[in-house]
Order: C-alpha cells, then structure tokens, then sequence
C-alpha cells in the first residue's frame, strides 16, 4: 500500500494537481480507512506518513482536515479510494460556474460532468461532508468545492486520479476556450452568382428620342 501511496502522490506532485503539502488519498478496506496525514508532504511521502482511521469515532489529531469528508463519501457510496487534489483550473472554473460539462472528448467520456458543491467558508465543513456524498453517486466521479479543490472517486487511487487529471485537463480547456473569446473561425462565404438577365443594348443610339407616332393612327 505504502508504495502504491507514494506513486500516486509523486504523481499527483509532479502534474501540479497538489501543492508540497496539499491534498489527501485515501482507500477503504472494510470498516477502516487509510489516509494520508495532516500536511502530508507529497513530493516525498513515507509510510509514516499515511494514517489508519476507523470509519466510525473519533479520527484523531493526525487526521487531514478533509478526513470527515472522506469518511462520509466511503459511508454512503461504493467508492474504495478517493483523492482530494488542488487542481488550478479547476478551482477556477469554480468560481465562476455552477456546473463543470467538459467539452472535450476524453472529458465528456471519463468524466461528463461534475457537480459545484458551494460554500461561504474556505475549509471542509459539516454541510460540505453532508453535501459530497450526494453529488458522487451513479456515474458520477468527481465533485469539486468552490475555491477549494476536487474530490474524486474510484476503486483504486490510480483510477480516482485519472479522474482527476481528466479534470482538470478539461477545465484548462474551457479557461483557454473563454480567453480566447469563444469565437469560431468564420464560415467562409460562397461566391455569389449574378442570375439577373444580361443588359441587352438598346437599338436606339443615345440621345435620340422616340419619334411620335401617334399621328399615323388617326
């Protein structure tokens, strides 16, 4: 499990998905939870650093500010891992969106959406962990609290951080999509055809009147 942990947090470091010592794994095995500690550093985690929790009492001082959250996704979904990351573009679109649908193809297949759990304050509260569970039902993979970061779930933590990585790919292209003004190159035009009849040259020169001929029909 420890080198499974290490891979992961190495990885979720060197994308950018977390700061040094931001962000939590976890995974479930029956009536426990292992989760990665408080300030965990992630660039260079060890064994000491990952926790063992029961899923019901007290979680004790060691335990990651987020490990209420955790335990209540494990509660009441069939997640067996779960990644809490601080994807930048994710965050954003946060702030800004009430809902994240991917426009891009990988994202719309992995992910397809995923819920904004909002909150007027910056840290994992009782309402957040009642929320979270409710958002990662079904099909759904992936949640992210405003300005905060993204829960995302799977049976592995290898599974859950595809999810993650997925995305924030997806929101890094909808950043770029809206800076870029969202404007598609223009239709080009077809060439238009003149169908009107061509001008026929009049017999009569110019400047010549037409004689009066009315005269003739007395």
């Amino acid at each position: 499990m420890r080198d499974e942990f290490k891979k992961i947090a190495d990885l979720l470091f060197r994308l950018g998905l977390v700061g040094p010592y931001g962000g939590e794994i976890s995974v479930r095995r029956e009536n426990k939870m292992f989760i990665t500690r408080r300030d965990a550093p992630f660039s260079g985690l060890e064994e000491s650093d990952i926790i063992e929790c029961e899923m019901d009492g007290a979680l004790g001082e060691l335990a990651a500010r987020g490990a209420l959250a955790h335990r209540a996704i494990y509660k009441e979904t069939k997640a067996e891992a779960i990644i809490f990351a601080q994807p930048v573009s994710a965050i954003a679109v946060s702030i800004t969106d009430n809902k994240i649908i991917p426009q891009d193809a990988q994202g719309l297949s992995l992910i397809k959406s995923a819920a904004i759990v909002r909150t007027h304050q910056q840290v994992i509260t009782e309402e957040i962990c009642r929320l979270l569970p409710s958002f990662l039902q079904g099909s759904s993979v992936a949640a992210v609290v405003k300005g905060m970061g993204s829960f995302a779930i799977g049976k592995t933590i290898e599974e859950a951080c595809k999810y993650t990585s997925t995305l924030e790919n997806s929101c890094k292209i909808l950043v770029a999509i809206r800076s870029s003004g969202g404007v598609r190159p223009p239709v080009p035009q077809k060439e238009k055809i003149d169908i009107r009849p061509p001008h026929r040259r009049s017999a009569i020169p110019p400047g010549i009147g037409v004689m009066d001929r009315s005269r003739y029909k007395r």
